[in-house]
């Protein structure tokens, strides 16, 4: 479960009610950044997991978090992979998360400044001190992968990845190496794939079509997505569940075709949604919803591959 990048959309309370029910619901995987509200998020995932006197929660979870993107001056995104951020930001996310080791530690984005073999080699000495278990990356290409693979092994990489955005598995995309895709590289590599904005940044689950920040999938309304929406909505109903349960039950799906393991991270506050989320993993698609799936997905990423 992805904890939503702005802290204060969700009080305390409800933000330890939904991160508590989640456990309960076997959903142990939380995720969290440096980069949410400068820490704060990672101060509520701490306190929700501590719970009460003898009562902690932390055994119970996998808790990751990321490190190398921070907020700057009027919103900007700032890069920092250089080493002595990333040693000092490890000891920081371990005193707001309240835990000696971080599970799973990702390098939220490449810093261009910085050979992704030196971030990695950094976060690597993390792990040799037991402060962290294992590493992780996000957003980055296949070439980029390799190379970091061969300093510390990867356990899982972050992406977009969705019925709106199939980027990861294009081998001359803007993530490929021309020969080989990024999922590609992940099944060969063992790498899980950990895809946020499993339901098209809420695209395939009601939302209205608009530009997302991060600047992936479909930047507005077209005949191509419409199309999509429509074929989802159509195999919810014949399942009697929900289009963005769909989309959910399509990553696990998609992923078992390509080989390789996938942990969707839908971003959640509300309860409602993570219980209907968890269910998604009980749906089983039949291969012609598959196939339906496929090709309204297909007519739209080579709409937006085209421009």
């Amino acid at each position: 479960m992805r904890m939503t990048g702005e802290p204060d959309s969700t009080g305390d309370l409800s933000g330890r009610e939904v991160i508590h029910r989640a456990l309960d619901l076997g959903v142990t995987m939380l995720d969290t950044a440096e980069l949410y509200g400068n820490g704060r998020n990672e101060e509520l995932v701490g306190r929700a997991l501590r719970g009460r006197p003898g009562r902690s929660r932390r055994g119970e979870a996998l808790l990751c978090t990321k490190v190398g993107a921070l907020i700057g001056p009027n919103d900007s995104l700032v890069l920092r992979g250089d080493p002595d951020h990333i040693r000092a930001a490890c000891r920081n996310s371990l005193s707001r998360l309240d835990t000696d080791v971080i599970d799973l530690w990702y390098l939220h984005r490449r810093d261009p400044k910085v050979p992704i073999e030196e971030s990695v080699g950094a976060m690597a000495e993390e792990v040799a001190a037991g402060r962290v278990r294992a590493i992780g990356l996000s957003a980055v290409t296949a070439a980029e992968l390799r190379a970091a693979h061969g300093v510390h092994p990867i356990t899982a990489l972050q992406s977009s990845w969705s019925l709106t955005d199939r980027t990861i598995e294009d081998p001359t995309g803007t993530e490929g190496d021309g020969t080989h895709s990024v999922t590609t590289v992940c099944a060969e590599l063992g790498v899980a794939v950990v895809p946020y904005a499993p339901q098209g940044a809420g695209l395939l689950a009601g939302a209205a079509p608009g530009a997302r920040p991060d600047g992936r999938g479909p930047s507005g309304d077209s005949e191509e997505l419409r199309a999509l929406r429509g074929v989802v909505d159509d195999v919810a109903r014949r399942h009697g569940v929900l289009p963005g349960q769909i989309a959910l039950a399509w990553s696990a799906s998609r992923a078992d075709e390509l080989g390789v393991p996938v942990v969707p991270i839908p971003g959640t506050t509300r309860l409602a949604h993570l219980e209907e989320n968890a269910a998604a993993r009980d749906i089983v698609l039949s291969p012609d919803d598959l196939a339906a799936l496929d090709t309204a997905s297909a007519a739209l990423w080579r709409r937006d591959r085209s421009g």
